[in-house]
């Protein structure tokens, strides 16, 4: 059956195509498997709540029906603003609109948020553009520079609210800009299309636009909301859509509400934070966290920009999900909120997802997958200008370090390959397990064996120990903590691009990480190649745990050859199949009519450097799942297609590109 809804009906209607709905909810109130809804073109202020599942034969489809005309949003506008003061205006709103939910007086915080907690959910836009909340009006008034802000120049733009006689009062600085006579709107709603209820499986939502919920903090162990998502169920597609000014997340793929284990730290203190994670993963086995019931979704071709906190978040929810050739940008460049879970991507648990053919720029990071990061491949993306804008901005409260690709504490096997990656820091490994493939690195090589355990002052070690799962499955196949190491390295190029500065130990989340600004794998010169590291274990020998029990927690071997070393870049010391030029390297990405061009001289110094085809046979298992660097189905994976997808020959060149070139379309 067809459902048609059309806002512009004179009245409420059945659905038919002669009577429409006039609200998507009542279509999603009764629609069933195998159903389609049609949605016209018209701007949707609503909640969406889908209240049946479809099947994986039959699913419920709601369509826009003119691609990106159906607009759904979380905001109102309001009927009248008020001049108040020099460039602010004011406006009450009467609190009966937010029903059991006022975005103005619910912070954004919780675990693992390090900001201070003084920002709203609810937000002011000013022609589609947030404006920046202030602690006091005074300040708003003032409308000064927050030094902080990836966007300075519209970061003047402030606004502030307080409750009054049962009303939210917002007062908003618009610099001299007439809200009566501007695009304004305020944020109302916390969703846009998200069930209420666990398991509502296999719909897709295709072609809308969404904007401006007022969503909340989405940490791992918490219930994790978005203007979109499938709320702990299986088999959502999402595609086509546009998605900004999400207060948080734009798309959650994560995880389900536990009230035992929700902001566990925040509110009872008494356990270790990554204690609490332990248990939520624990837990997700109890609450339906298996294959056949949770994840397989996909999330492709959608275009998500200034969110503040992440364009997709996901713990859990996210697994046996591809998500394909979205272009995700401005992700927290306002700098309001921090914390341990913003990224352009940032998942947990991302057992055999697929991240591929993502375009990921100006952003906090690019990509970060934090914890079980098992049987991940993160290929075929670009990745530039995930760092401030200048070294004059400011670091804010709670911040956390840019890069394009963070892999923090899993046991692997993860897969990073044929990727371009042009960020100052191009893959934060504090981690083991890893495999580098065929990628461009203009960035450095940083953490690598450090920010995993956390030295506290007393002298102990709080030691994170952290899950890995039955092959390609969600239950848990045992807890290690990190040893480091255990990582590949094949037929990338690495650039030093950037100036290089002084390896500086920070402080992060309470680890310590050196923040490495030298292209190149010479990070790796401590680690033991194969034959080193196996000898103490005397494999023909006797097992004798105890002689051997300093080699069980010692650094594990690593694997780097065919990698190319330009501009200064700098390699392993055990490396003996590699090329190293000191010439310049000029690498440029200029956008021309909404497409991206790459210029380099690279393959002219590469001159005739050719490496060897590397598989699944190659890179093996990583150490601790015993698990292959393979597809998710268990086959193997030939490294024959590069960026580009186009085939590489029976002579390999290094990097991303399968063909000499000087300039290219990505």
């Amino acid at each position: 059956m067809i459902l048609y809804v059309n806002c512009n009906a004179p009245k409420d209607g059945n659905g038919s195509k002669e009577s429409p709905f006039k609200r998507i909810n009542d279509a999603a109130q009764v629609a069933k498997p195998g159903d389609e809804v049609v949605v016209a073109s018209g701007i949707y202020r609503e909640h969406v709540k889908p209240k049946y599942a479809g099947t994986e034969e039959n699913r419920i489809v709601y369509r826009s029906e003119k691609p990106l005309g159906a607009h759904i949003t979380g905001a109102e506008t309001p009927d009248k603003w008020e001049h108040y003061k020099d460039n602010v205006w004011m406006c009450e709103v009467d609190n009966g609109i937010f029903n059991d939910y006022n975005p103005y007086t619910t912070f954004v915080g919780g675990d693992w948020y390090f900001a201070p907690v003084v920002r709203h959910t609810g937000a002011v836009y000013l022609n589609d553009r947030q404006l920046y909340e202030t602690e006091s009006l005074e300040e708003c008034l003032k409308g000064e520079v927050y030094d902080c802000s990836w966007e300075p120049e519209w970061s003047v733009y402030k606004w502030y609210t307080e409750q009054k006689d049962g009303k939210t009062v917002i007062y908003a600085n618009f610099q001299g800009k007439d809200p009566n006579k501007e695009n304004v709107d305020i944020n109302v709603r916390r969703n846009c299309f998200m069930p209420t209820e666990n398991e509502v499986n296999y719909i897709t939502v295709s072609g809308f636009k969404f904007d401006k919920a007022a969503t909340t903090w989405a940490p791992p162990a918490a219930y994790q909301d978005g203007m979109v998502g499938p709320h702990w169920a299986k088999g959502w597609i999402i595609e086509d859509c546009e998605l900004s000014n999400s207060k948080c997340c734009g798309i959650s793929l994560g995880k389900y509400l536990d009230p035992e284990n929700n902001h566990y730290f925040t509110t009872k203190h008494v356990k270790s934070p990554t204690q609490m994670e332990r248990d939520a993963v624990c837990r997700g086995q109890y609450h339906g966290w298996t294959k056949e019931r949770i994840g397989s979704h996909i999330v492709r071709r959608c275009h998500i920009h200034h969110c503040e906190q992440t364009g997709i978040v996901g713990r859990q929810g996210c697994v046996f999900s591809i998500i394909e050739d979205n272009h995700i940008h401005h992700i927290n460049n306002m700098q309001q909120l921090g914390g341990a879970e913003i990224a352009g991507i940032k998942l947990h648990a991302a057992i055999d997802v697929i991240v591929r053919r993502n375009h990921i720029h100006h952003s906090t990071m690019g990509i970060w997958c934090d914890w079980e990061a098992q049987g991940t491949r993160i290929t075929q993306n670009l990745f530039h200008d995930n760092h401030a804008p200048s070294e004059e901005i400011k670091p804010a409260l709670g911040a956390m370090q840019s890069q394009d690709i963070f892999i923090e504490v899993g046991h692997g096997p993860t897969l990073i390959d044929n990727n371009i990656c042009l960020s100052k820091v191009s893959c934060r490994l504090a981690t083991q397990g890893v495999a580098l493939v065929h990628n461009l690195f203009l960035g450095a090589l940083t953490s690598i064996g450090g920010g995993t355990d956390i030295p506290l002052p007393n002298g102990q070690l709080a030691v994170r120990y952290t899950p890995y799962h039955i092959k390609h499955r969600t239950e848990v196949a045992g807890f290690m903590t990190i040893l480091h190491g255990d990582d590949r390295v094949y037929n990338n190029i690495f650039v030093q691009y950037y100036p290089v500065k002084e390896t500086v130990s920070k402080e992060d989340m309470g680890f310590i990480m050196d923040d490495n600004q030298v292209a190149g794998t010479d990070v790796f010169d401590e680690y033991p190649n194969y034959e080193d590291w196996v000898k103490p274990f005397d494999l023909d020998g006797v097992a004798n745990m105890f002689t051997m029990q300093e080699a069980h927690f010692s650094h594990l071997p690593v694997w780097i050859d065919g990698n190319a070393y330009l501009s200064g870049a700098k390699a392993w010391k055990q490396e003996s199949s590699c090329f190293k030029d000191e010439k310049k390297v000029k690498v440029s990405l200029e956008e021309k009519d909404g497409k991206y061009i790459l210029e380099t001289n690279i393959y002219d110094i590469l001159d005739d450097f050719n490496v060897g085809m590397i598989n699944s046979d190659i890179l093996g298992e990583a150490f601790e799942p015993e698990e292959r660097f393979e597809n998710p189905d268990g086959s193997d994976i030939v490294f024959d297609r590069d960026y580009l997808g186009e085939t590489r020959n029976l002579k390999p060149l290094p990097g991303p590109f399968a063909s000499k070139c000087n300039q290219v379309v990505l």
